[in-house]
């Protein structure tokens, strides 16, 4: 069979080495999981846009994310455009109105009331023609699932959508982001950390509906957590840790 490094850092590598997990049957099942995901996600954005089967096609996308690409479609759809572009993405995600994602953009100073989502030209679309997702915005989605993967997640929600947007290289809505400070890394420290404030609040407070609660736990947690990760990235070394075979 064909032989894959795995690198992890030191502390984790050596307590795979005292608990003596068996690491191959482990990575082949995690890596069979995120394959699959990485596949459904590229088959769903290379085919006509449908909402009716949106949910259906993509059951690890949150009922909020699901209602993203359908505020998305219909936007794209209502300007006669031919494609869901990064732009419309981000008009959907605006657009609902109650997603983390919004939470993570007012945690990192951008008011989403101050984002106009960009409208990207294009010829009136010819009547019959079906609606797919633009490259960049087929690109963003696919990096949004792989963020979840890489936060260990089983669904994918809007604040991953967020750093996709962010991380895409050729999007509008990537280009604006960027402008606004909300890169891709940024974006995804912020959620590392806000998810961290939101686990703690659940923990410690029994009213879990209040926004404004959630906004100030954010708030409070990323702080001290951005300023630790960072000083953590400062010290990591160049060369690769060490592989567990």
């Amino acid at each position: 069979m064909p032989k894959i490094n795995v690198y992890l850092p030191d502390d984790l590598a050596d307590a795979v080495r005292e608990t003596g997990l068996p690491v191959s049957p482990i990575c082949q099942r995690a890596l069979e999981q995120a394959v699959r995901r990485i596949t459904t996600i590229r088959q769903a954005v290379l085919t006509d846009v449908d909402p009716a089967w949106l949910a259906e096609r993509l059951p690890t996308f949150t009922a909020r994310l699901i209602t993203v690409l359908n505020l998305a479609t219909a936007r794209a759809r209502e300007s006669g455009a031919t494609s869901v572009t990064t732009g419309d993405l981000l008009h959907g995600m605006l657009a609902e109105g109650q997603n983390l994602a919004l939470q993570i953009l007012t945690a990192m100073d951008v008011t989403p009331t101050s984002l106009t989502a960009p409208d990207v030209a294009e010829p009136p679309a010819a009547p019959g023609t079906t609606l797919r997702f633009s490259g960049p915005a087929a690109v963003a989605l696919e990096l949004s699932v792989g963020e979840a993967i890489g936060f260990g997640h089983n669904y994918v929600g809007c604040e991953h959508l967020l750093v996709g947007l962010a991380t895409e290289p050729d999007g509008a809505a990537g280009e604006l982001l960027r402008s606004r400070s909300v890169d891709g890394k940024a974006a995804r420290r912020t959620v590392a950390a806000a998810l961290t404030g939101y686990a703690h609040l659940r923990a410690t407070t029994t009213d879990q509906a209040a926004p404004p609660a959630l906004l100030n736990a954010l708030r409070a947690e990323l702080a001290p957590l951005v300023s630790r990760i960072e000083a953590l990235e400062a010290q990591l070394p160049g060369p690769a840790s060490p592989s567990v075979q």
